[in-house]
């Protein structure tokens, strides 16, 4: 993402899962770390994605730890698509890997919003999960669990009204019994073409205020 991008080898079910962090600029200390998941492997998704270093961006920028990372199969992370099942071991290894301990957030965008909520279920029990961030979340082919009732208010659901990949009423629909707000973006895409400066503010805003 920038020259101070630092490169990880992490260890999976699957093999070596290929990583990038991103520290808080300024050596300021670190509010916590932000595990990020990417879009569906099987049509080009990796850790390089746009929205997805777009939010690594916005988690930066208000003093997060940002760990991006590519799925098992992807780049150089070695294994197999598992469809969402081994994705979420890829997920939940690197967290355990890149913190320990300490207050994380977890995030994803299409694909990776679906992976991260079912690692979200994973770790709300035993860990300190002070920021969900969703964007365009797959949840039209196979649905996923609804957030843990202590989630809701820290999370943040981002959808483009014009989301052709993913349809916005889906979304609703998931959202609808868990009385979960959804910030829905005029005329967005799935990709938020045009609009990712938009996504960040978005995203930085929920951040600090949280």
């Amino acid at each position: 993402m920038n020259s101070q991008t630092e490169k990880l080898r992490l260890e999976g079910a699957a093999g070596v899962i290929e990583a990038q962090r991103d520290l808080p600029p300024d050596g300021a200390a670190s509010r916590g770390v932000a595990v990020i998941a990417h879009p569906h492997p099987l049509f080009g998704g990796t850790m390089d994605n746009k929205v997805v270093q777009t939010l690594a961006r916005a988690f930066v920028a208000s003093g997060w730890t940002a760990v991006r990372f590519n799925f098992r199969g992807v780049g150089a992370s070695e294994g197999v698509h598992d469809e969402g099942r081994g994705e979420t071991e890829d997920f939940a290894a690197v967290l355990a890997q890149v913190a320990p301990d300490g207050p994380v957030a977890v995030a994803g965008f299409s694909f990776g919003g679906f992976v991260a909520v079912n690692a979200l279920q994973a770790l709300w029990p035993a860990r300190e999960v002070q920021q969900v961030v969703l964007v365009g979340t797959s949840v039209a082919r196979v649905v996923p669990p609804p957030l843990p009732e202590g989630a809701l208010e820290r999370a943040l659901v981002v959808h483009g009204e014009a989301d052709d990949t993913v349809a916005l009423s889906a979304v609703m629909d998931w959202a609808r019994p868990q009385s979960l707000p959804v910030t829905v973006v005029p005329g967005g895409g799935h990709f938020f073409h045009g609009q990712l400066p938009l996504l960040k503010n978005l995203v930085a805003r929920h951040l600090r205020a949280g």
